[in-house]
């Protein structure tokens, strides 16, 4: 959409409609006509438009702006316009347009009393904020939903011991549902991001007008209640011209994007060595080698997270340098923004799909639990419990690890204290405690600080994420609901007039 040349749509165009009600003859032809047009991607926000149009003609026949009567003749027409959906629109340069030239086209010239008082300017930032806040509250779904998949792996594999690795080397034993929560922690940050995102998009420019406000008797914050938002945006100017609302909430995604991909890399390495297997209807077969099964599902999930940073990228780039008030450059702005949340809120809800139905093969991670040494730290962690300096101690564990590798016991770290101490292990710990910690599932079982992968810190931990998971399900269902009950409120009015 473009700058609006009218505070009153019916002062566009002929009487018909046919022209439509923007464009003078002057500006209604010629080849970039097309170029100018959103009205097919407008399609996303064809509903949003009808609830913004309801509302303000609601308010505006409230304040004695437009008679009753007439108000009831557009909100009829509305009525009919959104029965015959989108695709019956006529030709416009964008669904505002559209929708208003059809208005006219059933009541006359007095449908375009509809446009009284606003400005495409603040119409179309408020359809933008109207409909993604539905989106928004569809992608925090899938994430709590994955947040749940994760928390029902976590129980599932409280005690089930797998390698933990730093720089995709063997590190230290953890367990599944140690490494399920934290994914699960994260994925809690990113519904908190898009929470606050939505916070900052439920705010209403509507009644900003062009950029100046309008002389009219306007109610701004009746048809903000009649949309369901929180409140209106306080400067005019900035209402028509932020984005940056748009720029969070792509930026939430683009986040959780990078989330889901590390998820995906770990579930792609894991079903690699073995680890796990992704149900069949996570996976695929190669065109070719019939033996294959692939986790494809989880290398796209991995590939969001380039389509979500582009998306932001493109955003940014778009909006860098433009000045107050409007520009058409803001056309191009929304499209990022809707791509990123349909492409990373299906990658959020295939993730949670695959996480809750993958097989954990718990005799494959056992078994690679120990190599690499991976319980060194644990020995040395002994050893300074024992009173040994952990700088003497994890010297002491380096040379064992050094000259036995994967195969250090009990005797080659006794040999590496006599060489390094010049005296035996068993002067600062018995040789019970060093056995313990040299294996996995005690190792484990030792680490039971708070977040630590013992089984009793992770059952806290499970606690904790599942009380948070529901407080964030029944925020959202607040929100939900705030915003039903505002459409009903508004289907109220409606009724009132037609």
């Amino acid at each position: 959409m473009s700058e609006e040349p009218t505070a009153n749509g019916d002062e566009d165009g002929g009487e018909d409609g046919s022209e439509g009600v923007v464009r003078r003859d002057r500006f209604s032809g010629g080849p970039a006509r097309g170029f100018l047009s959103s009205l097919s991607a407008d399609e996303r926000i064809f509903a949003a438009d009808l609830a913004v149009d309801r509302a303000h003609v609601v308010m505006l026949a409230e304040q004695g702006i437009v008679e009753a009567d007439t108000a009831g003749e557009i909100l009829a027409a509305l009525e009919e316009i959104e029965d015959a959906g989108h695709d019956a629109l006529p030709d416009g340069e964008d669904v505002h347009e559209a929708i208003e030239t059809a208005v006219i086209e059933r009541v006359g010239p007095d449908g375009g009393r509809m446009h009284t008082a606003r400005s495409r300017n603040d119409e179309v930032a408020t359809c933008i904020r109207y409909r993604l806040r539905e989106d928004l509250l569809a992608a925090i779904e899938a994430t709590l939903e994955a947040r749940g998949a994760l928390i029902e792996t976590a129980e599932a594999e409280r005690e089930t011991t797998m390698p933990g690795f730093t720089h995709l080397q063997p590190a230290q034993p953890t367990t599944v549902a140690h490494w399920a929560l934290s994914y699960e922690r994260a994925l809690a940050r990113e519904t908190a991001r898009l929470f606050d995102a939505y916070e900052r998009t439920n705010l209403s420019p509507l009644g900003a007008a062009a950029f100046a406000g309008t002389p009219f008797d306007i109610d701004r914050e009746r048809t903000a209640d009649l949309l369901g938002f929180e409140g209106t945006m306080a400067n005019a100017m900035d209402a028509v011209s932020a984005r940056d609302f748009l720029v969070e909430s792509t930026a939430a995604l683009a986040t959780l994007a990078t989330t889901l991909s590390g998820l995906a890399e770990d579930v792609v390495i894991y079903a690699k060595s073995g680890y796990v297997e992704v149900d069949d209807a996570y996976a695929s077969t190669s065109s070719i080698m019939p033996q294959k099964k692939n986790p494809d599902t989880l290398e796209l999930v991995r590939a969001r997270a380039g389509d979500a940073s582009a998306g932001l990228n493109g955003l940014l780039t778009t909006l860098k340098g433009l000045p107050r008030a409007y520009n058409r450059d803001l056309q191009r702005a929304g499209g990022h923004a809707w791509r990123a949340i349909d492409g990373v809120s299906e990658a959020t809800e295939v993730a949670a799909g695959a996480i809750a139905t993958a097989d954990w093969n718990e005799n494959a991670l056992a078994d690679a639990a120990g190599e690499g040494f991976s319980t060194a730290t644990g020995v040395a962690d002994a050893l300074a419990m024992a009173g040994l300096p952990f700088r003497t101690a994890h010297e002491v564990v380096a040379s064992a690890a050094e000259t036995a590798g994967d195969e250090t016991d009990f005797e080659a770290l006794d040999a590496a204290a006599r060489e390094t101490l010049g005296e035996s292990l068993t002067a600062f710990v018995d040789r019970e405690t060093i056995e313990a910690a040299l294996d996995p599932v005690e190792s484990v079982a030792s680490r039971d600080s708070a977040g630590g992968p013992a089984p009793e810190a992770v059952a806290e931990g499970i606690g904790v994420a599942r009380d948070d998971q529901a407080a964030d399900s029944d925020a959202l269902a607040e929100r939900r609901t705030t915003l039903e009950e505002a459409a009903a409120a508004l289907q109220v009015e409606v009724e009132t007039y037609v």
